[in-house]
């Protein structure tokens, strides 16, 4: 762990923060007169390595998905709200 005042952390900062990148110091701590106020650290680095179509096969897509796209475009226009009459399951006697 290494320790700058407040001046030399401005000074200073852009080499700080690449030592800190490049893991040369874990933290830095920056004091103001001469007590700790501040660490510096790096942030852990996110997973960027996401496939496509990593849960491919690990998930069902019913037969009917798209059956109501239309309703749905016309829901977010503003559009009246339409029974169901297709039979799906979760809907109570035909009606959503």
């Amino acid at each position: 762990m290494r320790f700058v005042g407040i001046h030399e952390a401005r000074t200073t900062l852009s080499k700080l923060i690449e030592a800190i990148e490049l893991g040369k110091e874990n933290e830095i701590v920056i004091a103001r007169n001469g007590r700790p106020a501040a660490k510096l650290v790096a942030i852990p680095k996110l997973a960027t390595n996401r496939r496509l179509g990593v849960a491919k096969g690990r998930l069902e897509v019913p037969d009917d998905i798209d059956d109501d796209n239309d309703q749905i475009a016309d829901l977010f226009s503003g559009g009246p709200i339409r029974e169901c009459t297709s039979g799906h399951p979760h809907c109570p006697a035909g009606d959503c």
